[in-house]
């Protein structure tokens, strides 16, 4: 289970300074979020969400798709790892981390271990930084919960998720079973 491992205060730079043991360190507003290698489930629906929006991202111009392992931080006590997320055309192409801070879409995909912080922590953080469109991904569940960052509950979807960015001519629409799979 994802788990702050202690007490005290940690910054981006302490996650960055953390070893390389196969564990996901990231840290919210101070908290240290830890988490194992995600299950194989996991990376096929991750796998299957980069295919579906790749192409649509470069198609309409509208960022540039990445996943993780990547360190997004807004300060010093903020570096995130989401799974899937799109970053605003002005701000890909850099060569370092530090210059993205305009996200437009991020995808997490839930996990028994990180579902909570993803839920919680993250979404909050992703809300206060102003993220287009957040869905969480619940593999279990089959349903993608979908967020804005002036949502105060989310928009659960079972049959289909879209994403719409204003200067695309028409929205990505990912149909769920396609992204779970057929049973």
């Amino acid at each position: 289970m994802a788990m702050p491992l202690a007490s005290e205060y940690h910054t981006a730079d302490m996650v960055r300074a953390m070893p390389d043991d196969g564990n996901r360190y990231e840290v919210v507003w101070g908290e240290l979020l830890v988490s194992p290698s995600p299950r194989w489930v996991h990376q096929r629906v991750l796998k299957s969400l980069v295919y579906a929006v790749d192409p649509y991202v470069m198609r309409h111009g509208v960022g540039e798709l990445a996943w993780s392992p990547a360190d997004i931080s807004w300060g010093p006590d903020t570096l995130v790892q989401p799974d899937l997320f799109v970053v605003a055309p002005e701000e890909s192409g850099g060569v370092d981390w530090a210059q993205v801070k305009t996200l437009r879409l991020v995808a997490e995909v839930l996990s028994p271990s990180t579902a909570r912080h993803d839920r919680f922590q993250k979404r909050r953080l992703y809300q206060s930084r102003g993220v287009g469109t957040l869905w969480l991904v619940d593999i279990d569940r089959r349903v993608v919960e979908v967020w804005t960052p002036e949502a105060t509950f989310p928009a659960v979807e079972g049959e289909r998720i879209t994403w719409h960015p204003p200067e695309a001519p028409e929205p990505l629409v990912i149909a769920l079973e396609g992204l779970f799979g057929a049973g």
